[in-house]
């Protein structure tokens, strides 16, 4: 459902990449109740890319991200996602290298999802994840059943968090 792309002019090795997408993953799913196995990370180097600030070239690392927005996500959701995907960003890039190079320029939430397919499921409004997980939870089933491990790790996580227990878009 979300979609994070992770902007960098610095090579991010494999471990960093991967640390750095399953921090936002669990994240994003565990502050509101969007399952792991919805949530995507990208990864886009854009160190020959031509980028202005303030009309002077600039080059600097940026993770936005595109995600459902709704009354059950307030501004105060949306600045502890934004604190913790920056401390993400500096627990696993900034601790690794020095230099302005390895600064997190600036996280962007963009709000513009109005609706989509994933996996085979139509995208819930947000606060909408616990009825939509009911909807569709026989085809949860049948997808886990066929050896979807995604659907079957998505189980597991919805029986372990609880997630069918909350009703307002967060864990």
């Amino acid at each position: 459902m979300p979609e994070y792309d992770v902007r960098t002019v610095i090579p991010l090795s494999e471990s960093q990449q991967d640390a750095l997408a399953e921090a936002i993953t669990r994240i994003h799913s565990t502050k509101f109740t969007t399952p792991r196995l919805f949530v995507n990370v990208k990864f886009t180097d854009v160190s020959k890319q031509r980028t202005y600030v303030g009309g002077k070239r600039h080059q600097g690392n940026h993770i936005f991200a595109n995600v459902r927005v709704g009354p059950s996500r307030t501004p105060a959701d949306w600045d502890d996602l934004s604190k913790q995907v920056v401390g993400a960003w500096e627990d696993v890039v900034q601790s690794e290298g020095s230099g302005r190079e390895c600064e997190l320029q600036s996280f962007i939430i963009m709000g513009g999802m109005q609706g989509g397919y994933e996996a085979g499921f139509p995208i819930p409004p947000a606060g909408g994840d616990v009825q939509w997980m009911r909807d569709n939870m026989e085809g949860f089933k049948k997808k886990a059943a066929d050896g979807h491990e995604g659907f079957i790790d998505m189980l597991a996580e919805i029986e372990e968090r609880g997630l069918m227990k909350d009703a307002n878009g967060k864990a």
